[in-house]
């Protein structure tokens, strides 16, 4: 080997190592100046609130296998590469297909009144309009009981929830009831909870199974009402019937058609649906990337699922996550694009089927997920970033620590951490990533009442956000993120010792289809 040679190859290398430092002590020297520009932008010129509205006004709610869950994806692309930041749709499986229309439910008899639900997804349409009597389903003491009374369903429409005596929440009657009343409506409460799941178990079936029984004995549609203990939300999710109509409908309107139907009065029900059975589509997890200089092999990971159900448009679970990442992503790129580390922005699809988009990238990717040195995850609402757990890595102290003191004051008086703390099993997609032995850290956030009200929700609306919070939580997200991009230091994904009689959660195989869902 000749010296010139040697000597070329010495200064490509210093000039190479030359490049690195400048690029990592540029940051540093200019780290606080960066994240002044951040927060002036977040206060003065955000985009939380235009993301919000293409996706949930425009595009509206993300349920897997939908053209809008197709469209989301598409849209979460376009936007970044408008941008400069790369992005794509990586496919990982299939899903039915299935596009909600129309609901119309009207009571036709003892009188006409229009009544408040809603179809549940993938519940095939009515293709014409049906109009049956609605029963109740009764208090059972024995399947022989249960079994009899199916008889008495042929043509029938048939009412499968627990009724509620009382629509006003539990908090209305601590507040201004006596104490004596209180109590009575608690134990009532919980009195009537355990005589219907008594029935239900008499019966020998799952709700789910019952409803398909009934089917076969002629029912000709199921009423539902999914009630959370929150006035006027019901939980949405998807149709036990196979090929008759399935619908909820609000408390209020449920329990008039419970007590005209136990009290002899026939009520009878019109149910006209308007969906569309498509078939199957793919499903997706859409990636993006923002490349590093010095460390391009060592990830950062923004993650938040951009599926939703579709009751309403999915706007705190998660269009909230969704659009957090993408402004993280957009400020990153806007003004401290060239950090050490890699960054990586994934958008997961199915996560409310049990996490399949993040669990197809767990599997598919095994040499990327070697190279995610931490992630975080946004999956709880709209509230400000209020606690993160350590997840059982034992040196999560030392960095998230040394990064959380960097973000603002007001920001961070309102974060409780807890370490190592436990590693989470399931909930959210960071799990996955937990199993596969990623640090990988959920955001939590004030609750806003976020399980009772807009959880899986008809209330899940776009005007549920509370922007103000949002824009804290991409301040936050942001310098964590840059904070993490730039840490000179390891990152440990060392474990803590499980107490006795547990166990590190393990990797498990996504939902790649349909079947039997």
């Amino acid at each position: 080997m000749n010296k010139n040679y040697l000597k070329s190859s010495f200064l490509l290398s210093f000039s190479v190592l030359g490049l690195a430092v400048s690029a990592q002590n540029n940051f540093q020297q200019n780290k606080q100046s960066i994240y002044n520009e951040i927060i002036n932008e977040v206060e003065n010129k955000s985009q939380l609130e235009h993301l919000a509205f293409e996706l949930l006004d425009e595009i509206g709610p993300r349920l897997v296998g939908s053209p809008e869950m197709q469209q989301a994806h598409s849209w979460v692309v376009d936007t970044y590469k408008k941008w400069n930041i790369s992005a794509e749709n990586v496919a990982y499986g299939e899903w039915k297909s299935w596009q909600r229309g129309t609901t119309q439910i009207e009571m036709t008899h003892p009188r006409i009144k229009s009544i408040d639900g809603m179809q549940l997804a993938w519940n095939a349409n009515t293709k014409k309009a049906i109009e049956a009597e609605v029963v109740a389903m009764p208090i059972f003491q024995s399947k022989a009981e249960f079994e009899t009374w199916t008889n008495s369903v042929k043509g029938k429409i048939v009412l499968i929830s627990q009724y509620q005596k009382s629509g006003r929440p539990e908090n209305q009657w601590k507040e201004h009831a006596t104490e004596e009343d209180f109590t009575s409506f608690k134990k009532e409460k919980s009195d009537d909870l355990s005589a219907w799941n008594n029935s239900i178990k008499a019966t020998g079936k799952t709700t789910r199974e019952i409803v398909e029984y009934l089917e076969t004995k002629g029912a000709v549609g199921f009423v539902q009402s999914f009630y959370t203990g929150t006035m006027g939300s019901n939980r949405i999710f998807y149709s036990f019937s196979k090929n008759t109509p399935m619908v909820d409908v609000s408390l209020e309107d449920y329990g008039l058609l419970h007590r005209l139907a136990i009290n002899g009065k026939a009520p009878k029900l019109k149910i006209n649906t308007q969906s569309k059975n498509l078939g199957t589509a793919k499903t997706f997890n859409t990636i993006a990337t923002i490349p590093g200089k010095t460390k391009p092999n060592e990830y950062v990971m923004l993650s938040a699922h951009l599926d939703s159900w579709d009751g309403a448009q999915g706007a705190t679970d998660n269009g909230t996550g969704t659009i957090l990442m993408m402004e993280v992503a957009r400020l990153i790129q806007k003004y401290a694009p060239n950090n050490d580390r890699t960054i990586v922005i994934g958008h997961w699809g199915s996560e409310e089927q049990g996490l399949n988009g993040s669990r197809a990238y767990i599997m598919d990717n095994p040499t990327e997920v070697q190279k995610i040195k931490v992630l975080f995850n946004q999956d709880s609402g709209t509230g400000r970033i209020n606690y993160i757990g350590g997840q059982g890595f034992t040196q999560a102290y030392n960095y998230l620590g040394t990064w959380l003191q960097n973000v603002p004051e007001n920001n961070r008086k309102h974060i409780k951490t807890d370490y190592p703390g436990m590693p989470q099993g399931g909930g959210t997609d960071n799990a996955s990533f937990i199993a596969a032995g990623v640090p990988a850290f959920n955001l939590g956030t004030q609750n806003w009442d976020y399980g009772q009200y807009t959880w899986h929700t008809n209330r899940d609306t776009y005007d549920k956000i509370v922007f103000e919070e949002l824009e804290r939580n991409v301040i936050t997200t942001t310098i964590l993120t840059l904070e993490a991009a730039n840490d000179q230091n390891e990152i440990s994904n060392e474990k803590r010792v499980i107490p006795t009689n547990t166990e590190w959660p393990t990797v498990k195989e996504p939902k790649r289809n349909s079947k039997d869902y």
